[in-house]
C-alpha cells in the first residue's frame, strides 16, 4: 500500500483508488483544437499592459504558445504522487462520484481536515500543502487526516443533477456524507477559501459534526456601528477599499454565471483558448504576484480535460442570481456559533474583510493578518496557510493526554 493511503480503522466505506491519465486521443483533440484557435485582433484595450481591461493580445498569445508545449503528462504525475479516490455519496436520493486527494494517518488520534476548494480553482491548489505535509511528516506521525475533494461539478467529481436545483447546502450534505463515510462521524474541521469558505460556513452552521471551520475568504455585510471605526487597521482599511472596487470594477464575470450561465458554458466549452483567456484573467487579478504560467495552464487544463467549467458555476445563483440580494454578502443565518471560527486575512484578497467585521458572523476564535498573498492562498503562500491551519487546530482540537 502507498504511503499515507491506509484509511482509518472508522471507515464505513470504502473508496475506489483513481489515477489521473487522460486518454490519448484527447489530448491529441486538444492540441489540434488549440493549435487552430486564434488570438483576436489587437484593439486599444487589449494593448493596455496594466491589463485594467483584461489580458492583453501580448499574453495571450504567448500563453498559447507555451500551451502547445506544455506537457499535461507531468500534472498528472503531479496529482498521483498523492493517494487519490472516487467515493460513492448520497445526497436527496441521487448518487454522486466525488473525486478526492488524500493523506490519511496511521494514528489514532490525528485530527480530519477537509480543505475545500472554489473557482476557478480546484483540488490542485492545495497540492503544494500535501507536499509539505508529506515532507514533514510520515504515514505514522502525521497528525491530521487530510482530505480535499473536488466539489460536486468540479475536476474528477460528478456534476450537479439535471433534474434539480443544487445549491451550497447541497453541497455541505455531500462534504459531510463523504466524512462520515470516510470514518469521521465524531467529527472533523473544515478549510475553506471562495466558494469552498461558503461552503464550510454552511458546514459549520448546520452539519454538528462540522466542529471547526478556517476560512482565509469571509465576505460579510458591513456591520456598521456594531463595530467601532477603531477596531479596523490601515491595513484592513485598504482591503476594504479593495473589496469596493471589485464589487464595482470586476465582478462582472460573476453576473454572466449567474444569470446566463448556459450561454458562458456552452461558449467557453468550444475553445480552449477561450477558456484560457476567460480563467486565466482571474488567476493574474486575484493574486498578490503573477503566478508561473505553467500554474495557471495546469488548471485551465484541468477543466478543459474533465469539462468541467459549465457545471462549476452553479454557486453563482445563490450569490448574484436574481433574488440574491445586493453585492456578495453570505446569508447571515449560516453564523458559526458554538464552535470555533478561524480567519486568515492576505491583503490580495478580493474582498480582504477585517477581523472585527469577521467576529460579527460566529465565536472567532483564531486570526492571523498577512503581509502577502490574496485569493488562492493554498497555491501562493501553502506555508504560511499551513502554519495557520495547524495552529487553529492545535488550539481549538484538544488531544489526549499521551
Amino acid at each position: 500500500m502507498a504511503a499515507f493511503a491506509k484509511l482509518p480503522a472508522t471507515a464505513k466505506t470504502q473508496p475506489t483508488p483513481f489515477t489521473a491519465s487522460t486518454p490519448e486521443s484527447e489530448l491529441n483533440e486538444f492540441k489540434e483544437l488549440l493549435k487552430l484557435s486564434k488570438v483576436g485582433k489587437e484593439t486599444y484595450e487589449s494593448t493596455q499592459k496594466d491589463r485594467k481591461y483584461g489580458i492583453t493580445s501580448d499574453w495571450l498569445a504567448e500563453a498559447k504558445a507555451q500551451w502547445e508545449k506544455f506537457d499535461w503528462r507531468k500534472v498528472e504525475d503531479e496529482i498521483n504522487s498523492f493517494p487519490n479516490y472516487t467515493a460513492k455519496v448520497k445526497e436527496s436520493g441521487d448518487t454522486f462520484d466525488i473525486h478526492f486527494a488524500a493523506l490519511f494517518s496511521e494514528r489514532t488520534d490525528a485530527t480530519p481536515i477537509i480543505m475545500l476548494h472554489g473557482w476557478p480553482g480546484s483540488f490542485l491548489e492545495f497540492l503544494p500543502i500535501l507536499k509539505l505535509l508529506k515532507g514533514k511528516y510520515t504515514p505514522q506521525t502525521l497528525p491530521y487526516h487530510i482530505i480535499v475533494p473536488s466539489l460536486p461539478g468540479y475536476a474528477y467529481s460528478s456534476p450537479p443533477p439535471l433534474h434539480r436545483d443544487f445549491r451550497l447546502e447541497n453541497c455541505a450534505e455531500i462534504v459531510d456524507n463523504l466524512m462520515v463515510g470516510l470514518g469521521f462521524g465524531d467529527g472533523y474541521v473544515v478549510q475553506g477559501g471562495d466558494v469552498g469558505s461558503m461552503v464550510g460556513r454552511v458546514l459549520g452552521a448546520l452539519q454538528p459534526r462540522a466542529r471547526a471551520v478556517h476560512l482565509n475568504f469571509c465576505v460579510v455585510p458591513d456591520p456598521g456601528d456594531d463595530v467601532p471605526a477603531a477596531d479596523v487597521d490601515e491595513a484592513e482599511r485598504a482591503g476594504l477599499l479593495r473589496g469596493q472596487a471589485f464589487l464595482r470594477l470586476a465582478t462582472s464575470y460573476a453576473f454572466q454565471h449567474a444569470t446566463k450561465p448556459s450561454t458562458v458554458g456552452l461558449a467557453l466549452s468550444a475553445s480552449p483558448l477561450s477558456l484560457l483567456a476567460w480563467i486565466g484573467e482571474k488567476f493574474l487579478d486575484w493574486t498578490d504576484e503573477d503566478p508561473p504560467l505553467d500554474t495557471i495552464l495546469a488548471s485551465v487544463t484541468l477543466y478543459w480535460f474533465t469539462g468541467c467549467y459549465p457545471t462549476s458555476l452553479w454557486p453563482y445563483r445563490r450569490l448574484f442570481g436574481p433574488g440574491a440580494g445586493a453585492g456578495i454578502h453570505e446569508n447571515p443565518a449560516w453564523r458559526i456559533d458554538g464552535k470555533p471560527l478561524g480567519y486568515s486575512w492576505f491583503p490580495k484578497e478580493l474582498a480582504p474583510t477585517p477581523r472585527a467585521w469577521v467576529a460579527t458572523t460566529g465565536n472567532l476564535v483564531f486570526s492571523r493578518q498577512h503581509r502577502s498573498g490574496g485569493h488562492f492562498a493554498a497555491m501562493e503562500r501553502p506555508e504560511v496557510l499551513l502554519q495557520d491551519v495547524e495552529d487553529f487546530v492545535a488550539q481549538v482540537w484538544p488531544r489526549p493526554e499521551a
